[in-house]
């Protein structure tokens, strides 16, 4: 059972970025995916979760408007539209699984990747 993260980069201020978590030994569709960002100094926050039945739920308010979740079920992907991009979106970026809810605990974990927001 495996998460990975991945579609980071260097982006500038007011880009965007799509990143996607994929999943090996098991079906995404069964789980709520949740991204969540760490940046240096900084505690994990959440950002969005999207439940078994597509409900998307913002973490934050910081990313309203910008940030966007979506499945592709036929490649068992989760992915996190990232427009209007922001140097304090700066982070490295998770993905995490829950067969629950979008506020249950969170059973696995991808190794994140970094976004960095900076011209």
């Amino acid at each position: 059972v495996q998460l990975q993260a991945s579609g980071g980069g260097l982006v500038q201020p007011g880009g965007s970025l799509r990143l996607s978590c994929a999943a090996s030994g098991f079906t995404l569709d069964d789980y709520s995916i949740g991204w969540f960002r760490q940046a240096p100094g900084r505690e994990r926050e959440g950002v969005l979760c999207i439940s078994r039945s597509d409900l998307s739920t913002y973490y934050t308010d910081s990313v309203k408007g910008r940030f966007t979740i979506s499945r592709d079920n036929a490649k068992n992907t989760v992915y996190l539209q990232m427009n209007s991009l922001k140097p304090e979106d700066t982070a490295v970026y998770y993905c995490a699984a829950t067969p629950w809810s979008c506020r249950a605990d969170w059973d696995y974990w991808g190794q994140g990747t970094q976004v960095t927001v900076s011209s």
